[in-house]
């Protein structure tokens, strides 16, 4: 039986800068605390452009836009097939109250991306969508 799994990205921009999150994985790692942009699952029936809106809505606060679709990508997990889709979302306003899941946030610009992302796969897939 084939097993697939709808992952949502958002990269929420407000004005010329991008919000990242610092989100905690796993003590047992080098990096625990590791910086990124807004992702969850798809729920069950859920249209994958309501996702992303009440994704970055629950784990931000921010009300927002979509722009377009940045890029798609897919990994697998044991026998998941995961396919992802990141939006770019435009946010009506900057201020940001995280969930209780993540631990710090910034704005940044598109250039800065390599200074606090550290998947290198995630970052040859911005610099394609964002022409860097």
């Amino acid at each position: 039986m084939e097993k697939y799994q709808i992952v949502i990205k958002g990269i929420v921009r407000f004005e010329d800068r991008y919000l990242i999150v610092q989100r905690w994985y796993d003590d047992r790692i080098e990096d625990p605390y590791q910086w990124e942009f807004i992702d969850g699952r798809i729920d069950f029936g859920e249209a994958p452009d309501r996702a992303v809106v009440r994704l970055i809505r629950e784990q931000t606060g921010l009300e927002t836009l979509i722009d377009r679709i940045a890029y798609t990508w897919s990994y697998m997990v044991g026998d998941v097939h995961h396919i992802g889709i990141s939006y770019e979302c435009m946010a009506l306003s900057d201020d940001v109250v995280l969930s209780e899941e993540l631990h710090d946030h910034r704005f940044i610009t598109k250039e800065e991306f390599e200074n606090y992302i550290t998947n290198r796969k995630m970052l040859d897939d911005i610099e394609r969508a964002f022409d860097i």
